[in-house]
């Protein structure tokens, strides 16, 4: 947690860093603690507890830019260790680029609470926390001779920290997680010993769902049974919300500075182009009250806000920071987005697999990569056969292969049952005409 006083060190290190020969200065005090209960077969098999706290400055000396972290947070070990560190950043190249943010796009505080910490988090009892592991596993210990092992936890954490520039922003931010999980293996055909889980996740403790984890893990298990490879061919694609945004993630990552300034982006140039589907409607909505990944401002203390990333297919946005604005000699927008959502339709992974005649339903990534600078990309998949609306046999050892934008632009259909505990809102996907690879 962050108090007063972390706030009154963090602008003694601000004071002592302008003093000693900075030009400018970020320091980010941060907070966090995490604990986990694993269990194998209901039983103890490792706690770990954890805390940290730390500082983080970036330093900028005479046209050159450092960043420097540490834990020891007593004020004589500091001064030490701020005046090496700006000595040490004066050995550096010259950076004109690195620069703090326009203090005008900064967050200036007074909105509503975003309420994304739970109050009780230091009131629930630990031993609670055991026995919700304990009674995921217990959903499913002795239901069936082919169960080998249960493994199930209890996870939950809280992290805060406090940011404060030289040139005027000061901003503040703490979150907490909760989070519970199944994992079943089983003796499958021969020698295959599939396993398969399942996990909930929540901002606040009483959200998060008591029941029905291990009972889910032990489903999906199941359904791996007798999985095989199926003809190669192209097939209409359904990708359930687990795995949904494993296909969201390259295009995202074509949208950073960092790789347009590299050339290392098959969206290069492509601001205001049609790169998907018409059904690709996403957006940025940092603002959603109790929403993970929501927040008022980024990394940079820049003032976050909605924002169009995909509207209609059209690529309305890059994440460009202050240093690759200016390295790029173009205007920033924000340095990452907060929280992505999907326009959504009106049927989940069920709702759309009964739609499609021939086609595979994809239940899990095995391995694969994307070429950032084509969007070429082959991944292993695992899933199901759809034969006429219905999920038939379940295969594995198959892979995808194909282009991003081709990709996205053979959106057909979007569900709506994206994962309530994702930063991305991304619910199951209908694409058509992928290339599959089996036998």
């Amino acid at each position: 947690m962050i108090t007063e006083k972390n706030k009154i060190l963090a602008q003694w290190v601000m004071d002592l860093a302008l003093k000693n020969g900075c030009q400018s200065a970020k320091v980010v005090l941060y907070a966090n603690s995490n604990a986990s209960f694993e269990l194998r077969d209901a039983k103890m098999d490792r706690l770990q507890q954890a805390s940290e706290n730390g500082l983080n400055m970036s330093l900028y000396v005479d046209g050159r830019y450092g960043t420097y972290s540490t834990n020891r947070l007593e004020k004589k070990e500091l001064e030490g260790f701020i005046k090496t560190a700006i000595e040490s950043t004066r050995y550096l190249a010259p950076d004109e680029s690195r620069v703090l943010p326009d203090p005008s796009r900064y967050y200036k505080g007074g909105k509503p609470d975003l309420k994304l910490f739970d109050s009780e988090f230091y009131a629930i009892n630990p031993d609670r926390k055991v026995e919700l592991a304990r009674e995921a596993a217990e959903e499913v210990l002795g239901k069936d001779s082919r169960i080998i092992s249960v493994d199930s936890s209890y996870s939950d954490g809280e992290s805060s920290s406090y940011c404060l520039t030289s040139n005027g922003f000061s901003g503040e931010s703490k979150t907490s997680w909760f989070s519970t999980s199944a994992s079943v293996s089983v003796k499958g055909e021969g020698d295959a010993r599939p396993s398969s889980g399942w996990y909930e996740s929540r901002l606040f403790y009483g959200q998060l769902p008591k029941e029905g984890i291990g009972t889910k893990a032990f489903e999906r298990v199941l359904r791996k049974l007798g999985q095989k490879k199926v003809q190669s061919g192209k097939y209409t694609m359904v990708v359930d919300p687990m795995n949904s945004g494993r296909l969201l993630g390259p295009m995202l990552s074509a949208l950073y500075g960092s790789s347009l300034q590299q050339k290392n982006s098959f969206l290069l140039n492509k601001l205001d182009t049609q790169v998907a589907s018409e059904k690709m409607i996403l957006t940025d909505e940092p603002h959603l009250v109790g929403a993970n990944g929501a927040r008022y401002f980024d990394n940079e203390g820049v003032a976050t806000e909605r924002r169009a990333v995909f509207d209609r297919g059209v690529l309305k946005t890059y994440f460009i920071d202050t240093y690759y604005s200016k390295k790029m000699g173009v205007a920033p927008t924000i340095s990452s987005p907060s929280l992505l959502i999907l326009k959504p339709g009106d049927k989940d992974a069920a709702g759309l697999v009964a739609d499609v005649q021939k086609g595979i339903f994809i239940t899990g990534f095995n391995g694969g990569n994307c070429n950032s600078s084509t969007g070429d990309f082959s991944y292993g998949i695992e899933g199901f056969l759809i034969e006429n609306g219905k999920l038939t046999q379940p295969i594995n050892e198959m892979n995808i292969t194909g282009n991003m934008v081709t990709l996205w632009k053979s959106l057909v259909a979007v569900g709506n049952d994206p994962r309530p505990s994702s930063s991305w809102q991304i619910p199951s996907l209908t694409f058509e005409g992928v290339d599959f690879s089996g036998l």
